[in-house]
């Protein structure tokens, strides 16, 4: 999925989300960090998370759907507030997703939201700093079904 983005040399912003795309306590954690780096850019990436079984099967169709979904609403949000932004689901790894985005366009500024299954004790915030890039964790809840 994508959606607008600005064409502007500013800085970018390359968050990480899934189940907690849609949370408000991300939507202004990615706000704050776009007023104070005066960001023109901001991409999002949703890794598509399954389950080890789907996975194995290389059934991901839903985990994607899902994610697109998530995705949606987060952009959606973001532009209603003013932040133009650019979404894809990404790979169901964290650290590959980022890699991946990473090697799409740089960013100077790395935001993962540590509200998700296992995100946590996989210390993905803290891993991702391997990239030479800032990072910043944000304590994010996944928002209610």
């Amino acid at each position: 999925m994508t959606t607008t983005t600005t064409t502007t040399d500013g800085k970018r912003i390359l968050v990480v989300a899934n189940e907690t795309v849609e949370s408000p306590a991300l939507r202004e954690a990615i706000e704050a960090h776009v007023e104070a780096l005066d960001a023109a850019e901001v991409t999002i990436v949703a890794p598509a998370l399954n389950t080890r079984l789907r996975h194995w099967l290389s059934d991901d169709e839903q985990a994607r759907r899902e994610a697109e979904l998530r995705l949606a609403h987060c952009v959606n949000g973001l532009a209603a507030d003013g932040v133009e932004s650019v979404g894809w689901v990404g790979d169901a790894d964290p650290l590959l997703a980022i890699a991946d985005a990473l090697h799409q366009a740089p960013a100077d500024l790395i935001v993962v939201s540590e509200g998700e299954r296992n995100w946590l004790a996989r210390d993905v915030a803290a891993r991702a700093e391997r990239f030479g890039v800032p990072v910043v964790p944000v304590a994010a809840a996944a928002a209610a079904a």
